[in-house]
């Protein structure tokens, strides 16, 4: 192989700050950071914005400041007392976590009447407010010797980023990240107030907060309230404190007003938010085996896992109440995987990245200077291939370790390894700081478990496991539970009865417990998934140290295919954005419909009356009655609009979003709260790999709505009046 090159980080970073100057490639792509929008503040102007783009700019000021995570969703501060709005399916596992078959939050809804009534969201819930960004590349790359060896240059970066986060977490109630950018060519040090008592507030029932389900799922025309309420709470001293009755509503710096106006077609939007995840600048390598094997599998894996569900856990069992979330879920992904599929086709994926890398080439081997790029390239390129590799020779056994009673005990005795660490050495999730999240989700396994439904899904992922090839197998498994092709199901069947039967990790105060045992007190110990777990450990150990090696690769060539891209992009007249990866971005346009096919045309608003046309009385199409019956009378209160003739429901832009995005404030020109960002278009999804602006759409539950049915529907009139609504 031959030996990669390296570029002082000084040169990394003036590539960056030279991009960032630069014009948008499109007026509508692009997930922003907050530094980059001085770049954009032209453009942003001309689409409509009438605030000062520079307050954007500005994680502390106003609007900003009101923008929080949930930790895989975003939310907002709509009051002084520490209201926060997301979506109805973000909420929706803590509503789950508190549901049971007596008092079913998800199908009834939920609505505090007052402070006192507020329950506890699900374990682990969190409030992150984003208070501190600075580049730290220097800190976590700079001065390192690019002849380290893979596995030494992957250990010094993690040394190092973890460093910095300690010293930016030695104050309590702090939570830090030294996120990487543009694949590690630069790295962020954020600062987060982590609040950990979270309460839901207000739900709407599944009728109005997943109307239409899975059927409309990615879906235009939707009729969705996917709305909902928290409430951020801390001590008394106003800082942040695990669940306690002395605790107070946290007070933010700023919050959000609600409008009531709203919105027309064509009017200036804008979101802010924290999007999960995309892949646009992947290799060609690394979509072919996404698009050809990855994505096709888990259409069919996942279609079977929900039938498995469904069939263990039946419709209004206790056991379905225990799963909801995770058919949710699944249900959504399997859509998603599906549009990706098709996205990809229709819009020739595959073609266009082999064109773009072409175009790439060439610029490169137009200047001699260059070629060591294209050598780093190459080198990235065959990485990339051996990753494809290992993913599909680690599928299906890491199916075959998903169920949860194994998942605690394999995270149990890791940490029991871990321990014997200083703090500093141990690996990221299992230092003191994560100690707190990992009581959390040892406890919240009582309220999504049923050891029926686990065994029928171990069952599927233990079949699938055998049926693969000797060579795509792991020996320590099929020896520690004896596993081999011609097991039958029956035998099968019975082999995993011993496990559910003789566990003692199905109990809490038994996990919690455990949190403190010797390596040896696991290995001593008769629980059967204890035993598997100790027999799969050198393994996963294994596994895991040749991750790092190939990391350990990829932080040295990822950096310098970034630089070409970047440069190329300057070139061309157009600025690079990094992709997702769940740090707080903007992203801007128009409320606009679309033609994504011949002769199909999306109108840019939906109204109450498409309710009554979609609404059956049989769930996902089963709308309160006295949501249909006050539509009926034309009950629209102060939220009608005169040009579509009804409340408006949902609405479309032509914002770039994805996951994590669900939530994501949507504000008009001038700083209020118009709606929440909850879904896309199915022809939208294939966006996370290539933004086509012709077709990409976001979906948005407009405000008018949200407090028509909290006024109308639900009586939530004591939360109208706590926000400041702008009529």
């Amino acid at each position: 192989m031959k030996k990669p090159h390296h570029f002082p980080v000084t040169l990394f970073c003036a590539a960056l700050a030279s991009a960032f100057s630069l014009p948008a490639a499109s007026a509508k792509e692009g997930m922003f950071t907050p530094e980059q929008i001085p770049g954009i503040a032209d453009d942003l102007r001309a689409t409509g914005l009438n605030l000062d783009p520079a307050t954007l700019a500005d994680l502390t000021a106003f609007p900003m400041g009101a923008v929080i995570s949930l930790g895989g969703c975003t939310a907002s501060f709509v009051s002084p007392k520490g209201l926060v709005v997301t979506n109805h399916h973000c909420a929706r596992g803590s509503v789950q976590f508190n549901s049971t078959s007596e008092n079913n939050y998800l199908e009834n809804g939920f609505l505090a009447a007052s402070l006192s009534e507020e329950l506890p969201a699900a374990p682990g819930s969190r409030v992150y407010v984003t208070l501190q960004v600075d580049d730290v590349t220097e800190q976590v790359t700079g001065g390192l010797d690019p002849a380290l060896a893979p596995r030494e240059r992957f250990t010094k970066i993690e040394q190092r980023r973890k460093a910095l986060i300690r010293e930016c977490e030695s104050e309590p109630g702090y939570r830090c990240q030294a996120a990487s950018f543009f694949g590690g060519l630069q790295y962020k040090l954020i600062r987060r107030l982590e609040i950990r008592d979270v309460r839901i507030v207000y739900s709407p029932a599944d009728a109005i907060g997943k109307y239409g389900g899975d059927i409309d799922n990615w879906r235009w025309p939707r009729h969705t309230g996917d709305f909902a309420f928290y409430r951020a709470y801390v001590g008394p001293d106003g800082n942040p404190a695990d669940y306690s009755e002395d605790n107070v509503p946290y007070s933010p710096p700023h919050y959000l007003e609600v409008s009531a106006a709203g919105l027309e077609d064509g009017d200036f939007v804008m979101a802010m938010g924290y999007p999960g995840s995309t892949s646009r600048y992947a290799r060609l390598a690394s979509v072919r085996q996404t698009f050809d094997w990855q994505y096709p599998e888990f259409v069919r894996f996942f279609s079977d896992w929900i039938a498995t569900i469904e069939a263990a856990a039946p419709q209004g069992s206790e056991a379905r109440i225990r799963y909801a979330s995770r058919l949710a879920q699944l249900n959504n992904v399997l859509k998603n995987l599906k549009g990706q599929i098709d996205g990809a086709r229709r819009n020739d994926l595959v073609g266009r990245r082999a064109k773009r890398e072409a175009e790439l080439n060439d610029w490169i081997a137009a200047d001699p200077h260059r070629m060591m790029l294209g050598q780093a390239i190459e080198e990235l390129d065959a990485l990339s291939e051996e990753r494809a590799e290992e993913a599909k020779r680690s599928y299906w056994y890491g199916n075959a370790l998903r169920p949860q009673l194994l998942s605690a005990a394999q995270r149990l005795y890791r940490l029991a390894h871990e321990r014997g660490k200083p703090d500093a050495a141990r690996e990221s999730g299992y230092q003191e700081r994560d100690m707190a999240m990992f009581r959390q989700r040892m406890s919240v396994i009582d309220r999504r478990y049923d050891p029926e439904v686990d065994k029928a899904e171990w069952m599927l992922f233990l079949r699938g496991y055998l049926n693969q090839p000797d060579e795509m197998r792991i020996e320590a498994l099929d020896e520690a539970m004896g596993l081999s092709p011609e097991l039958s199901d029956e035998k099968l069947s019975e082999k995993l009865d011993g496990y559910y039967e003789d566990s003692v990790l199905n109990d809490l105060d038994t996990r919690l417990t455990l949190m403190d045992a010797s390596p040896e007190e696991f290995e001593s110990h008769p629980d059967p998934f204890m035993r598997l777990a100790v027999a799969l450990h050198e393994t996963q150990m294994e596994r895991e140290e040749a991750a790092k090696v190939r990391s350990g690769r990829a932080n040295l060539l990822n950096p310098q295919y970034m630089r070409a891209i970047i440069n190329w992009q300057q070139s061309r007249g157009h600025a690079a954005y990094p992709d997702a990866n769940s740090t707080l971005r903007v992203t801007y346009g128009t409320v606009m419909g679309g033609s994504p096919a011949d002769g199909l045309l999306y109108e840019p608003f939906t109204r109450l009356q498409g309710i009554l046309q979609k609404d059956t009385g049989e769930e996902p199409f089963n709308s309160p009655v006295a949501q249909l019956e006050l539509i009926r009378a034309g009950d629209y209160g102060d939220y009608f609009l005169d040009s579509i003739g009804s409340v408006p429901v949902n609405f479309l832009s032509d914002l770039d979003s994805t996951g994590g995005n669900s939530g994501s404030a949507t504000l008009d020109a001038h700083g209020k709260l118009v709606g929440l960002l909850f879904d896309g278009t199915l022809e939208s999804v294939n966006s996370d790999w290539d933004f086509d602006p012709s077709i990409t759409r976001t979906i948005h539950v407009d405000t008018r709505y949200m407090l028509w049915v909290m006024e109308k529907v639900d009586g939530a009139a004591a939360l109208i009046d706590e926000m400041t609504i702008i009529r």
